[in-house]
């Protein structure tokens, strides 16, 4: 559940700080990727959504469609304009994603279907759903739904702080989103910006409640950190050679989120998540070899090829 949007990606070799040339449109919005992510990985998943009913509207519909996610639950309003994100490279040669538009595409209760949510397995959002008041509403709903059904409920942080009116406002909403959730993906620098510290146990336990029992903090091409109620513990990365890093931590979630709904009573025992984490690394550190997100997002016979090589 929340944005899709169209993805402008930098076409052509010799991406440049400071340098616009040509762009090339792709679908994107990271709940959506992790959707195509599950998909593409044998996973069943629907899509919970807003867009246009325009011409970009339509193409991000049949993307994900033709990616196998069930894009019954995607409304193609005609008062909607469906948003853009321009990504190109800020002087220090990191990505900057350049907004147009409402992320949600003015999503509300009004475009929710509680009932599909109550039929699920799993729940799956980000904190872009909770910048807008009214998705904001209509994301709390369909969470709070989840949780009286007995869903596993995951939460990616994904702080874009300029789509927020402040750094405080962005905090507190993140925090909410965790509070609500049992599955917890977080980077570096989310946690830093949350917490003070970019340690994974520190950082991490300052996060913890009840009723989370999963928090995932993602290094980079360094791997990833797990915590539960009991354990914590660090799985490598898997060197390749990177392209681009749009969509590598959504194509992680979607493998990490696959590997739990595959046998769920011993997904968060330490030897399991050690696999799991290992599994969804390979799985970021492929959608980097391609360019865009959903169009890199691997396939199941692709990331345990990679494994192989590693001889994991």
């Amino acid at each position: 559940m929340g944005e899709v949007l169209i993805d402008f990606m930098p076409a052509g070799p010799g991406l440049r700080p400071g340098v616009i040339g040509a762009f090339e449109p792709a679908p994107g919005g990271a709940p959506a990727n992790v959707a195509v992510g599950l998909a593409r990985l044998g996973v069943n998943s629907a899509f919970l959504g807003r867009t246009a009913a325009d011409g970009f509207g339509r193409f991000l519909a049949r993307s994900l469609a033709d990616a196998g996610v069930d894009v019954g639950r995607l409304r193609l309003a005609s008062d909607a304009r469906t948003p853009v994100a321009f990504v190109s490279l800020d002087e220090a040669g990191e990505r900057e994603f350049l907004f147009y538009g409402e992320p949600m595409a003015g999503f509300s209760s009004a475009d929710l279907d509680l009932e599909a949510v109550a039929a699920a397995r799993l729940l799956h959002s980000g904190s872009i759903g909770l910048i807008d008041p009214a998705a904001r509403d209509a994301s709390l709903l369909a969470v709070e739904t989840a949780r009286n059904h007995g869903l596993l409920v995951s939460f990616d942080a994904n702080l874009r702080l300029s789509l927020w009116p402040d750094r405080d406002t962005a905090a507190h909403m993140i925090r909410q989103g965790i509070a609500a959730a049992g599955i917890v993906k977080l980077s570096d620098e989310e946690l830093e910006f949350l917490t003070g510290t970019a340690e994974p146990a520190e950082g991490g336990r300052s996060l913890w409640h009840d009723g989370l029992r999963l928090l995932v903090v993602t290094h980079g091409r360094n791997g990833c950190s797990f915590l539960t109620h009991e354990a914590n513990g660090h799985v490598p990365g898997i060197a390749v050679a990177t392209v681009d890093t749009t969509g590598a931590g959504d194509s992680f979630v979607a493998a990490l989120l696959s590997g739990i709904l595959e046998d769920t009573g011993t997904a968060f025992t330490p030897d399991r998540l050690r696999t799991i984490c290992r599994f969804a690394n390979a799985a970021g550190a492929l959608t980097t070899t391609s360019p865009g997100a959903i169009p890199s997002l691997p396939d199941r016979d692709a990331v345990n090829r990679l494994l192989d090589r590693q001889g994991t």
